[in-house]
């Protein structure tokens, strides 16, 4: 069991590593915990849209994308240019221990790869977290977002990836709320 646990405080570390993209946009905060939930519940609703993908797998697949910053950082795409980091050995020394390390290991690896529908999905679910983080600030005045969006939406590969970063860069972030503010009112 102590491999286990030591995997559980190893995820848990990700509540800690913030996303470094947000330094260099000047607004906004996030930790690489907070940006997997997000992208995992995006997976889980695309996996409720795709019928046909493997919804345990997609959403499986969102959920460790990222585990290996853990322990190598999350490097931003300038840093990227310079610094090489060794994922795939972080990724093995993770897993070694586990009885289900084959497992966690192949899911990284499939991620990495984006070739199946599942990868596909869920790397677009990893870009439209991003967009979702974006608009909310644009939402809310900042302008450096404006020069970041353009960008992030020629990164997706599904019609449902491109359709659903369509219909969050048309919806305020606050119209949910707005709705449900005046159907309260009206009751």
């Amino acid at each position: 069991m102590k491999p286990i646990a030591d995997l559980l405080f190893e995820a848990r570390m990700l509540k800690e590593i913030p996303r470094s993209g947000f330094q260099f946009l000047g607004a906004g905060r996030e930790s690489v915990a907070e940006h997997v939930y997000t992208a995992t519940f995006i997976a889980y609703v695309m996996a409720q849209m795709h019928p046909e993908a493997d919804a345990l797998k997609l959403i499986s697949l969102v959920l460790v994308h990222d585990l290996p910053e853990a322990r190598i950082g999350d490097l931003n795409s300038v840093q990227k240019a310079y610094v090489r980091a060794d994922e795939a050995a972080a990724v093995a020394d993770a897993t070694r221990a586990l009885p289900f390390g084959p497992r966690l290991e192949a899911l990284i690896v499939e991620y990495r790869d984006g070739q199946s529908l599942e990868a596909m999905l869920a790397r677009d679910a990893d870009q439209i977290a991003l967009i979702l983080e974006l608009k909310d600030l644009k939402d809310i005045g900042y302008e450096p977002p404006n020069d970041w969006l353009p960008h992030v939406p020629n990164r997706l590969q599904t019609e449902t990836g491109k359709a659903l970063a369509a219909a969050v860069m048309a919806t305020r972030r606050d119209s949910w709320w707005w709705e449900a503010a005046a159907s309260a009112y009206r009751s």
